[in-house]
């Protein structure tokens, strides 16, 4: 066996079992830490810090400070030593403290005569819950040894923590952990609010006995786990249904790679030597890969380190014989996660009231399958898997992006008035349901809705919308494993248009690559993927996959109408052959009697600037034009919509690009094609209706928009809602959003 590192710790961590052991309050127990780990180190002060709260670290027990300080010496996250150790999650030491650079002086405490320094986070799976620190009189260089010893310590200070071992009564006690309320501010994935518990998509795992009694027993335990990890890897990487060359195969070499990789494993076996439990001495090296991760802007440096976490994750399950999603789900379940699959997701299914994820992007696949779904879901909520625990109430703010855990009953009050507000506002869309969207100047605007599973189709009839404007083909195939079967696809279509009995159904190909890629396909490594090889380009390119869509679709029809969309057109050339193949298509099927499309309309999703522009042919040969909001305004303000710096800086009632949807708008009314906006944007109350007064006819939504929309369009009269926003373009305002949101409260219209 190893010779251990640090500072006879598997001794130290044996006396630390004890006072765990030992009845006692919380302060009591911190007392008598601090000074054994100062008798160990032959240290003349040893101190611990936790959190108050977010931001504040206070001294909690010390030996050799001045214990009137103790509870009464607070330091921000970042201020003074301790802050940037907290701030940083990395040691610190010095042989002269107070020279040292950002030394905050706290005069009561008495540390002024303590020169040297070593201070390491006290952490549990990546989250920092306080500092502990050693101090001398004499300058003292803190060997590596020493700082090893110390943190193998403190990753038993954190386990200690998480089972409230430090908890008592009174003012001055630290609250137990997972207790107190939590305010997550993310950005809205999907609008929609919702109450529930919490449901964790990776459980937290506590560990009862954080100190090995026996190494040789834990090296045995972390030796069987691995061996069991890599078997497990074996049998993915041996599946039929991963590809032989694909970036699924490439993803578990990588894990391969990692399971066998010595010096990942070596680190945690000098844990166990040090005296760590096994369990324990996985989770010191995944809250040391989390730390780096966090520190990490190359995206491909983060995707290996998030393969070492996601390993970690696994050995801890089979070191502690959990399964992976055991929980059971129950009434009002909200699911948190760091991140999420689309196929996970659907396995959840319709179950979820909510989804709050740390991480995602508003054109991740969880979120088009949660739009889909009509689940509220907060995406980039800082922490939330580390605050939350199974079973803890939440309430989800979709509509603003926020997450509130465990939360007080003015945080309850103030939600359950905004529920019963939608509520009340719902009955009252139930009630336009049969009749039409028609402005008060008899300007009649047709509701469709979004779609992209068969889930959605029932949302047809109980949201009043006349259609589906837009029918996202890909969902099928990004949610599943392997490439599905011409019957299955042809079967899928045909469901949809029974599910629309008789409204117009318009189905978008296939529109991937970007951040859509597909599990079983290679990945073509792009530096700009949103304005790379997708969408039509890739079909162009790839002619089998496209004629084994247009096949699918034409069969699916089974002789009722059909409609037919291409995605990022960018030019006439494009959406010419495109059209072209389909059409060679329809004649190869008729050759084989195969039931032809009673009426066959083909368009285009006008999603790039350049399209706008194309010859006058264009017009006349599209039977339909859909503007793709989502991308055509990324692509007009040159904002990625998946980076929040700038995502937000730009307005979709900029007079810009009003000006700009006006001309699609007058260009298609000059050769009678008809035209219609669809994505997020036409689901925004004051978006729609400047689009309606844009002259566009057709909008499409997600299916909970169009209640709202129907009222305010029927509220308002669109040749005034013109006039306004005239008069705002003619003063020369960036955006006409304040003058109609004056207008429409002056009028006392429902627009909110």
């Amino acid at each position: 066996m190893p010779t251990p590192k640090g500072v006879k710790s598997h001794v130290l961590l044996k006396r630390l079992r004890d006072i765990l052991a030992e009845q006692g309050e919380g302060q009591e127990r911190l007392n008598k830490i601090t000074s054994v780990i100062a008798d160990s180190m032959a240290a003349e002060v040893c101190s611990i810090y936790l959190r108050r709260d977010e931001r504040t670290l206070e001294l909690c027990a010390t030996e050799g400070l001045n214990p009137e300080s103790v509870h009464q010496t607070r330091l921000r996250v970042g201020q003074g030593l301790v802050g940037r150790i907290a701030d940083r999650a990395r040691p610190f030491r010095t042989k002269n403290a107070l020279s040292a650079k950002g030394f905050r002086f706290m005069p009561e405490t008495g540390e002024e005569v303590y020169s040297s320094f070593l201070g390491v986070p006290v952490q549990r799976v990546g989250e920092v819950l306080g500092v502990l620190v050693v101090q001398n009189k004499a300058e003292r260089q803190y060997t590596d040894d020493e700082v090893y010893g110390l943190e193998v310590v403190a990753m038993v200070i954190a386990e200690m923590a998480e089972l409230g071992a430090f908890t008592a009564e009174g003012q001055k006690a630290m609250a137990m952990p997972h207790q107190r309320p939590f305010h997550a501010k993310g950005i809205v994935g999907q609008e929609g609010v919702a109450e529930g518990h919490v449901l964790l998509h990776e459980p937290h795992i506590v560990i009862a006995n954080p100190v090995a009694d026996d190494p040789e027993v834990e090296m045995y335990r972390l030796a069987t786990a691995f061996i069991e990890l890599q078997s497990e890897i074996d049998d993915m990487l041996s599946d039929e249904n991963l590809s032989a060359t694909g970036e699924d195969r490439a993803v578990f070499e990588a894990y391969k790679m990692f399971a066998h990789d010595k010096g990942w494993r070596s680190r945690m076996e000098d844990s166990i030597v040090s005296g760590l439990a096994a369990e324990v001495a996985v989770e010191k090296e995944q809250s040391n890969t989390r730390t780096r991760m966090e520190r990490l802007t190359d995206l491909y440096l983060r995707e290996r380190l998030h393969d070492l976490d996601d390993l970690s994750n696994r050995l801890l399950r089979i070191l502690t014989g959990r399964e992976q999603n055991g929980a059971e789900m129950w009434e009002g379940t909200i699911l948190v996660a760091r991140n999420i699959g689309p196929a996970d997701l659907l396995d959840y299914g319709r179950k979820l009231k909510g989804v709050v994820l740390e991480e995602g992007s508003v054109g991740s696949h969880a979120v088009i399958v949660a739009r889909a779904l009509a689940i509220p879901l907060v995406i980039h909520a800082a922490r939330i898997t580390r605050k939350a625990l199974n079973g803890d109430e939440i309430l989800v703010d979709g509509d603003a992006g926020e997450a509130h855990l465990r939360p007080e009953e003015s945080v309850k009050l103030a939600f359950h008035e905004k529920v019963a507000m939608r509520e009340e506002a719902q009955e009252e869309y139930a009630a336009l349901r049969g009749l039409p969207a028609e402005s008060k100047d008899g300007v009649r605007i047709k509701l469709e809705m979004n779609a992209g599973l068969m889930n959605n189709l029932p949302s047809l009839e109980s949201s009043g919308a006349e259609g589906v404007g837009l029918f996202r083909t890909e969902l099928q195939f990004l949610l599943r494993s392997n490439f599905p079967s011409r019957s299955w696809l042809a079967d899928t279509y045909s469901s949809v248009l029974d599910s629309a009995e008789g409204l117009p159904v318009t189905f978008r190909t296939l529109d991937i690559g970007s951040d859509k890629v597909l599990p079983y396909m290679t990945r073509e490594e792009e530096p700009n993927p949103a304005m790379g090889w997708r969408g039509i380009r890739l079909g162009l390119d790839r002619p089998g996959l496209m004629r084994m869509q247009f096949q699918t679709l034409i069969r699916g029809a089974k002789g009722r109408p059909l409609k037919v969309m291409f995605p990022m057109v960018a030019q006439f050339d494009e959406f010419r052959e495109a059209r072209q193949r389909l059409l060679d298509e329809v004649a190869r099927e008729k050759k084989q009697r195969h039931l032809m499309p009673s009426k066959l309309e083909i368009g285009v999703m006008l999603e790039t600037p350049s399209l706008a522009f194309a010859p006058d042919q264009f017009f006349e040969l599209a039977d339909f034009i859909s503007i793709g909001g989502n991308d055509l305004k990324q692509f007009f303000f040159a904002a990625d919509r998946e980076n929040e710096h700038v995502r937000r800086r730009y307005d979709t009632l900029n007079v810009s690009f009003l000006n700009f949807i006006e001309q699609i708008s007058e260009r298609c009314n000059k050769f009678d094609t008809p035209v219609s906006f669809c994505g997020e944007d036409a689901g925004r109350s004051l978006e729609a209706l400047a689009f309606a007064a844009m002259g566009l006819r057709t909008l499409s939504m997600r299916p909970a928009s169009i209640g709202p929309i129907k009222r305010l369009i029927r509220f308002v009269d669109l040749s005034e809602t013109k006039k306004v926003i005239d008069e705002a373009r003619a003063s020369g305002s960036q955006s006409v959003r304040p003058a109609l949101e004056t207008w429409l409260e002056s009028i006392g219209a429902p627009h909110r």
